[in-house]
């Protein structure tokens, strides 16, 4: 089956983590994406194994090209390239591309069918436009900060960079709509996305309470404000796990299944309403009725039942998990440096097969080919090189995918 992008050229000028994954999303669905990097390369690439792991997880499968955009023929270079490309991918800091001719509107000017995609920190309209974008700064001025944590606490940052990478595919989105856009109508367009905006629209929910009833949330800890029992956590024998049950309906069923009719008829727990009041008590009656059992059989029962129910694993169970197994997200890839792990794609194609893991580039990697493409001849790489211009890395046994 024909990849749906194949054909498709993207250059992604993206560096860290929410660029990159969009265009780690475009290459999964079939387009040929070059990553541009510094001949020194990115940013990630200097900050140890955490910039390591960005690398690996959302580069698999582009072509990288290592040039130096602060040379006059550098610069060149870099426009040839994204004046063929048919998407360009960058989240630099408001306004840094525009001196080396990379920013949306030069590029658009070159490339008037092209579509640009553009992550921010804060947008391009308000105070802060100029100001860096990074996840922990959107997640602490957006509100996620503020409703997480324990009741009482202090603020708490998400583990993990989870505006930045939702960033990343909320570009592919607004990407993918413009390119189908182009398609239909033969117009290019400038799509934006930015951090502060991800990290309000992933509150949605929450803010909708905000607006209807003008009280705003606080840190609540495990649990729902609003509703109860709603992801809770309720001790077992061996382990808390975590329970939702505050339909009516799952409510009643819940007290049948643990033989406790006395708690649907308690007038503590009556209405949703009364159970998010009288939450403490009710987390307190049912690590009584489950405190006995082991974690897995508690799960079963509720699971078994229709209920949501589920445990609280740590990274070492979750790679041991039948279902995570079975979806064969953690696959390995080759390098020249030997074997790696790596967090595939989270779909498949319609036949239910994931898409194929594919192995980062290293630096430059591919910048000999890509100079070709546009035109430049051996010599003349060889020469850009020579002068520092372009990055091209000794020969290498790296594998083709």
């Amino acid at each position: 089956m024909t990849a749906p992008l194949s054909g498709v050229r993207v250059v992604d000028l993206g560096q860290f983590i929410a660029a990159p994954v969009a265009g780690q999303a475009l290459v999964e669905m079939g387009a040929d994406v070059v990553k541009l990097e510094p001949v020194a390369g990115e940013g990630a690439r200097h900050i140890g194994v955490y910039g390591d792991a960005m690398v690996r997880t959302h580069n698999g499968g582009k072509r990288a090209i290592a040039v130096d955009l602060r040379s006059a023929d550098g610069r060149r270079l870099a426009q040839r390239l994204v004046e063929r490309a048919d998407i360009v991918l960058q989240n630099s800091r408001h306004g840094a591309l525009d001196a080396a001719g990379l920013g949306p509107a030069a590029v658009r000017r070159a490339n008037p069918t092209v579509v640009y995609g553009t992550v921010t920190g804060f947008g391009r309209s308000g105070p802060s436009a100029h100001r860096p974008g990074f996840d922990i700064a959107a997640q602490a001025e957006s509100g996620i900060m503020w409703i997480t944590g324990e009741s009482g606490g202090p603020p708490q940052r998400v583990g993990f960079p989870v505006v930045d990478a939702a960033a990343g595919h909320v570009l592919a989105e607004a990407v993918l709509a413009a390119y189908i856009g182009r398609l239909r109508f033969g117009e290019g367009r400038h799509v934006e996305v930015s951090l502060l905006e991800v990290a309000i629209a992933l509150q949605g929910t929450v803010w909708g309470e905000y607006f209807a009833t003008g009280q705003p949330p606080s840190r609540k800890g495990n649990g729902q404000p609003t509703v109860a029992p709603a992801a809770d956590l309720v001790d077992t024998a061996d382990g808390p796990i975590v329970v939702s049950a505050y339909t009516p309906a799952h409510f009643a069923r819940l007290c049948a299944v643990l033989e406790r009719p006395d708690l649907a008829e308690d007038p503590r727990f009556a209405t949703n309403a009364d159970r998010v009041v009288h939450r403490d008590a009710l987390l307190a009656e049912l690590s009584v009725a489950f405190g006995a059992m082991p974690r897995r059989a508690a799960l079963d029962l509720l699971v078994g039942h229709g209920l949501v129910a589920a445990s609280i694993d740590s990274y070492e169970q979750v790679e041991r998990n039948p279902d995570v197994l079975a979806t064969g997200i953690f696959t390995e890839v080759s390098t020249a440096a030997g074997p790696h792990r790596v967090v595939g794609v989270p779909w498949r194609d319609g036949d239910g097969r994931p898409a194929r893991a594919r192995h980062a580039p290293a630096l430059g990697e591919h910048t000999a080919d890509v100079l070709a493409e546009i035109g430049c001849t051996p010599d003349e790489v060889d020469a850009l090189a020579a002068a520092g211009v372009v990055h091209v890395p000794a020969a290498t046994s790296l594998p083709s995918a």
